[in-house]
């Protein structure tokens, strides 16, 4: 008795595990709504939108996106749409709608403007290709095209006119599966030079440091000849007179740092083969290195010309009128040896 009701307990555990696992094949072979869906197609079907859609997963319900462009569905909307087709006891999975996202390559802006400009370079010898700044007559944003489209943005036609600037491009973008027109763009080319421009403003004399000087496109018209395209070539360097931030900097602009300035007390050096002598003075003017200035000699009441050689030193040439008027009291003699 004992074993047949074990073999009784036995048989019903395995009718209800097999009767389990069929439900639970059911319930994972439900057809199940999906939150979100991307597709590459101009329409959405069913099996894009439902999981387990079964033959009619190809069959399809409602128009796609614009290439690179996010909408959402109803579910209510997908569950009408596919009872239509004889699929019920769709599983909503809680969900009120679903997003569905059109895949799409994505041509950026720079990629368009780039392939323009150079055209305009090779067709029309306008310089470098970067130097060439368009200025669109209508917004141009990122293009989509499909995502499985080969190759890149190309001119196919181009025209400019060199008196106004204006130009006219026909672009081909990549395609795919299906063909995508031509883009047609209108606006006007400006020839463009990298030039050092000032940061922040400057007050006479100011010496320029790396923070003071930027590098900026502008159109050549406004740079001049004159105009410093390296900022090397500036920083280190004084402005000339005060500058307001914004405008490109002239070689002219600039100067060598101003090492002394008018009345600064200055070391007056006197040399001549195997004598060099140091007497105080005054400035008479401002100036950098390697200028030449106006200096009180102090001891001798004399005002003399001099050659700034560093900061605060002025060495004057022996061959000037009335040196030896100028030499202290306790000048050396010929042979260096200081007078007593």
């Amino acid at each position: 008795m004992i074993r047949n009701m074990i073999r009784k307990i036995l048989l019903a555990a395995a009718i209800a595990g097999t009767l389990g696992g069929q439900a639970f094949a059911l319930e994972t072979m439900r057809p199940k709504l999906k939150a979100e869906a991307v597709v590459t197609g101009d329409l959405v079907r069913v099996g894009d939108l439902v999981a387990n859609a079964g033959i009619i997963a190809d069959v399809p319900i409602f128009r796609a996106p614009d290439l690179g462009a996010t909408g959402t569905v109803p579910a209510a909307a997908v569950a009408e749409a596919v009872r239509q087709h004889a699929l019920v006891g769709l599983d909503t999975a809680g969900l009120s709608e679903v997003t569905v996202i059109r895949a799409s390559r994505a041509i950026p802006v720079d990629d368009v403007e780039s392939c323009i400009a150079r055209a305009l370079s090779t067709q029309f010898a306008l310089g470098n290709a970067k130097d060439i700044a368009l200025n669109f007559d209508s917004e141009l944003r990122t293009i989509h095209v499909e995502s499985g489209a080969k190759g890149e943005p190309r001119v196919g036609r181009v025209t400019y006119d060199a008196r106004t600037g204006r130009f006219t491009a026909v672009v081909d973008l990549p395609s795919g599966a299906n063909a995508r027109a031509p883009l047609r763009l209108s606006g006007s080319a400006t020839l463009t030079a990298q030039v050092a421009v000032l940061a922040s403003t400057m007050a006479r004399g100011a010496v320029l440091k790396d923070d003071d000087v930027v590098m900026e496109r502008r159109p050549r018209t406004e740079v001049g000849r004159g105009a410093i395209t390296d900022r090397t070539q500036a920083v280190g360097l004084a402005v000339r007179n005060a500058m307001e931030p914004g405008r490109p900097l002239q070689a002219a602009q600039l100067m060598k740092p101003e090492l002394i300035q008018r009345n600064d007390q200055v070391t007056l050096i006197y040399q001549v083969p195997g004598i060099v002598l140091t007497v105080r003075g005054k400035a008479g003017d401002g100036g950098a290195e390697g200028d030449t200035i106006s200096v009180l000699n102090e001891q001798s009441k004399r005002t003399v010309q001099g050659v700034i050689v560093g900061p605060g030193r002025v060495l004057i040439d022996a061959r000037t009128p009335h040196f030896a008027a100028n030499l202290p009291p306790s000048a050396p003699d010929a042979k260096g040896e200081a007078h007593q």
